[in-house]
This record gives C-alpha cells, structure tokens and sequence, in this order.
C-alpha cells in the first residue's frame, strides 16, 4: 500500500511486512511507457507509478526475521520473482501493483533488500530496474572481451561501470562531443559519435579487433537493431533491453548472417540485485545522476526526463 500525506492514517504493516519510509525514487523509460499508453502488459488504471525506491524501515509487522526499525533497503524492481530463471512474467509496479512514489510503502519483507552504506539513499534509488538490467545484460562477460554501450541513459552508462569492473574493453556510442568526454572519464576505451558516423557498426567491428563485439547493450531497439548486427562478434550477443529508437527492423537474412544470440532482458531478480550490489561496494562504483528533483516537484521530473537529453538517472529526493 503506497501513502502520501493527503491520505490518512498511515498504514500499518501487516505479518510478514516491513513499512517503508520513501527518501529516494529515480525515473526509468518503463515509467513513460506505463504513463504514455506504451506498455503492453495490460496496465491497471490508477496505479501508484514507479519502480524504484530507497528508504528506511519505519515499521515491521509479526513476524519479520529480515529487517529491524532503522534499516536502510532498497527495492527490487520484481517483486516476486526471487531468483532462477525467467519462466513467466512477474508482478510489476506501477502496472500490477501501486510503485514506489509516495511518502511511505508497506511491502512484503521479501521485496527489499539491505542497501550498501557507501551510497547515499539518492544513489541507492538509481539501481533497481537499470542497474540490474546491465547486470543481466553483461551476464558471462569478463576480461578480454569487448562490450558495446548505447547512449548515455542509466542502463547505458551502468553497463559501461561494471563490465570495465569485469575486465571488459568498452566501446560507447554517443551523438555529443561533451558527452564523449564524460565516457571516457567514465572508462570507455573508445566512442563513436553516431551522428558523424552513420554506419558506426562497422566501426564498432574494426575496434572489436576486426572480427566484432562480444556483448551489445542494445537499448535503442529497431533503430540501432541493424548496426549492432554489423558490430556483433559471430557466437557474441545482443542484450535486448529497450526501444528507445525508432526505426526498421532488421531482416530475417540479417539476423541469421550475423550468426548471434538476440537475448531480450527483462531487468533481473532480487538475487540478481543482491549480487550486484556485491560488485558495486567491491569497486565503490557510484551511480552517475543526471538531475534530483524535490517530490513536489515530480512533474517536472518527468518532463526533463522524458526529453532524453540525459548522462546518467533522475532522481526524485524527498527530505527528512
């Protein structure tokens, strides 16, 4: 049960739940599309919106063996979907259940876990649903290979953090020059400029050393789809994430010639945020933040992001 202050009393967590007192959200392109009409999971009307959260336990209900009053969690972005594999659609924010902007959450003690003490709650917000994506999209990559990111949104810029905290060489895309640089302080080994370089897949191979990129973070969709098939390393992959772009679809004779695994992902279990939160404290990787914006001031969230001229989340703060 989600809370704000125009609604009273506060909720009291039932056995087995823990009442959260929200001091962070961020923003992901799922939350458009939810609130845009995009989404194909037949969307409930008059859902609370997003995914993400940070907050402290305010409250535990009987029974509670996870979390004590005082402890600082974090969401995971499917609720219900713990670990193994991907066998079925979970249980979503904002589409099946009420998310995560509001002064206060109750929640089963199963859908958070303990958030690192490095970052601050801002930081910890930026992580469920992209950080978690790049975690799942880089799965098996590790030193000696190369990676290809898109763009400078959080998944983007999150894959391009850990897979150089695997060992990997990343190769970035970007249409601005200040940005090329902000990839490169980030660690990017190379950036192409997609704007000068229209047929930058075929770039991007000749930096893979010639034969192609091992892993693609694939965020635009149909209108990235064919230059990352150029790119791609035959046996490599492409992490299907998101359709930011649009455009034509690729051809079947396309697809087959690249010869490599097209892998849709649907961002990742609590297991997977619990051990990627494991490598984050292990390297100290900060999050990069676009904006904050106040909770009163959730609109305007929206609106910056939803122009996409970003480097890094949007974050909605709320104070003490």
């Amino acid at each position: 049960m989600a809370w704000n202050s125009a609604k009273s009393p506060l909720p009291a967590p039932a056995a087995g739940e823990v009442l959260v007192r929200i001091r962070a959200n961020s923003l992901n392109f799922r939350d458009l599309a939810i609130l845009q009409g995009w989404m194909p999971f037949g969307v409930q009307e008059g859902r609370v919106p997003l995914s993400d959260a940070a907050g402290v336990v305010e409250a535990i209900g009987p029974g509670v063996t996870r979390f004590k009053v005082g402890d600082m969690v974090i969401n995971s972005t499917m609720p219900n979907w713990f670990g193994g594999p991907f066998r079925e659609l979970p249980l979503q924010y904002g589409i099946h259940l009420d998310g995560w902007l509001s002064q206060y959450r109750t929640v089963s003690e199963q859908e958070v876990v303990a958030m690192p003490a490095f970052l601050s709650f801002a930081e910890v917000a930026s992580l469920p649903c992209a950080a978690v994506t790049a975690w799942t999209a880089l799965a098996g990559v590790g030193p000696g290979q190369t990676v290809l990111t898109q763009g400078t949104g959080g998944v983007s810029l999150f894959a391009l953090q850990l897979a150089k905290a695997s060992g990997a060489r990343v190769i970035a895309t970007t249409s601005s020059e200040p940005k090329t640089a902000r990839l490169r302080a980030l660690g990017a080994d190379h950036v192409i400029n997609y704007r000068t370089t229209e047929n930058w897949g075929e770039q991007a191979k000749h930096l893979g050393g010639g034969y192609g990129i091992d892993r693609i973070v694939e965020v635009g969709g149909p209108g990235t789809l064919a230059q990352s098939l150029k790119a791609v390393a035959i046996g490599g992959q492409i992490s299907l994430v998101g359709v930011l772009a649009q455009g034509q679809m690729p051809g079947f004779m396309d697809i087959f010639m690249a010869q490599a695994t097209l892998q849709p992902i649907p961002s990742g279990s609590r297991y997977d945020l619990e051990n990627m939160l494991k490598v984050l404290a292990q390297h100290r990787l900060h999050p990069q933040i676009d904006s904050t914006f106040s909770f009163e001031e959730a609109k305007a969230a929206f609106s910056h992001f939803g122009a996409r001229d970003l480097f890094g989340k949007v974050l909605i703060t709320q104070d003490d």
